[in-house]
């Protein structure tokens, strides 16, 4: 019996250790300590910033690719500088993975390194297996891997939209009961501008006052040709509407501005380039529509933002956008400039659907908060931890 009692008291001291609580939160920020952030970048700094705010008890460690972070960067721990030339997740990540690991790593816009604990990773999208021919085939042979890679070693992933949950469970066979879906939030900053505001954004860009904004990186994803295509069947009808391309080179952007300069309105389609965050507010509160016609999106942060800035939403009626925007956005078919032009038309031409497009916005753009998603994440990352 006395054999017994240290066998049972062995178990149950190993057993208290084995489901101890979570007491230390490793985040890879790496993907958040760029210069030109843009979806996914922008996703890790808002959530490192959100988390900050809820102030966890867990020890949290945010890995960093560079000596120093921006001084404007918060953070919601510690920040571990891990400055490494290339190949950083696969040689300094890991390195220090296999020196002082956290008890649970959290990477929320790249990949987790081949030496680490018990991880979580947030998967955005699947675009490059649905839209395969809009990738880079480098990048697409890359994506494929990665992704791979992350559902086989998380112990959970987040998702940002059902429908990429859905698709994980369809194209990758991922058990539902590994993924959950937390939305990306939507910045206070992202509110309607003041007419100065306004006009100091049209005089500093060359833009009117009735300008179709598109937001998003140049490239065959986005679906800027049949957005120029449909411009161009509203152009004759309607001589003071400009086009507006806001977003840096991609993949096949010297096609887009060919055809840009190409079309017999070529003056009034504008390619302003990457516009700092600091901008994109006055921006989309200076347009008369955001047309959003891309092929496939995880999520569609430019949709929210616009929404909240009080400006109409035109999007694609396929991927995550019908579920990210529901009844605040006209839905059109990305494949037929047609459905494009007049999804736009309605919106210039009829001040009802325009009036109730802009209400419906706003009430849609405040469900989505930084907050809610930090909440979510770290609720997540601590059912995953303390298994």
């Amino acid at each position: 019996m006395q054999g017994r009692h240290h066998v049972c008291a062995w178990a149950a001291d190993v057993g208290v250790e084995l489901t101890r609580a979570l007491r230390t939160i490793g985040i890879d920020g790496s993907r958040a300590n760029v210069g030109r952030p843009t979806g996914t970048e922008r996703y890790s700094g808002e959530l490192l910033s959100a988390l900050a705010e809820l102030d966890p008890p867990e020890e949290i460690r945010v890995y960093l690719n560079a000596a120093d972070r921006p001084s404007d960067m918060r953070l919601p721990g510690s920040a571990v500088p891990i400055p490494g030339p290339r190949f950083w997740t696969l040689r300094n990540l890991a390195a220090e993975m296999r020196r002082d690991p956290p008890d649970l790593l959290f990477v929320p816009s790249h990949v987790i390194p081949p030496v680490h604990p018990r991880s979580v990773v947030t998967i955005h999208d699947l675009g490059y297996l649905i839209e395969p021919e809009c990738h880079q085939p480098i990048h697409r042979k890359q994506l494929e891997w990665t992704t791979r890679w992350n559902a086989k070693a998380a112990a959970g992933l987040i998702a940002v939209s059902e429908t990429t949950k859905s698709d994980l469970v369809e194209f990758l066979a991922i058990s539902p009961n590994r993924i959950r879906v937390v939305y990306h939030g939507v910045g206070k900053e992202f509110a309607p501008a003041t007419e100065p505001e306004i006009e100091a954004v049209r005089e500093r860009h060359g833009i009117g006052t009735m300008s179709i904004l598109a937001v998003g990186t140049l490239q065959p994803r986005k679906n800027l040709m049949r957005l120029i295509q449909a411009f161009e069947r509203l152009a004759p009808r309607y001589p003071d509407i400009q086009l507006v391309l806001c977003g840096a080179p991609g993949w096949h952007s010297d096609q887009i501005l060919h055809r840009a300069s190409a079309s017999p309105f070529h003056d009034r389609i504008r390619h302003l380039g990457y516009i700092p965050d600091s901008d994109l507010p006055s921006l989309y509160s200076s347009a008369a529509a955001l047309a959003f016609p891309s092929l496939y999106e995880g999520f569609g942060l430019p949709a929210l933002e616009a929404m909240a800035c009080g400006t109409p939403v035109v999007a694609a009626n396929r991927s995550s956008l019908p579920e990210i925007c529901g009844d605040a956005a006209i839905l059109v078919d990305p494949l037929d400039p047609e459905s494009i032009a007049n999804g736009i038309e309605l919106v210039l031409t009829d001040d009802e659907v325009r009036q109730g497009l802009t209400d419906r916005g706003f009430v849609r753009a405040a469900k989505f908060r930084w907050q809610e998603c930090a909440e979510q994440t770290l609720a997540f990352l601590r059912s995953i931890g303390d298994n």
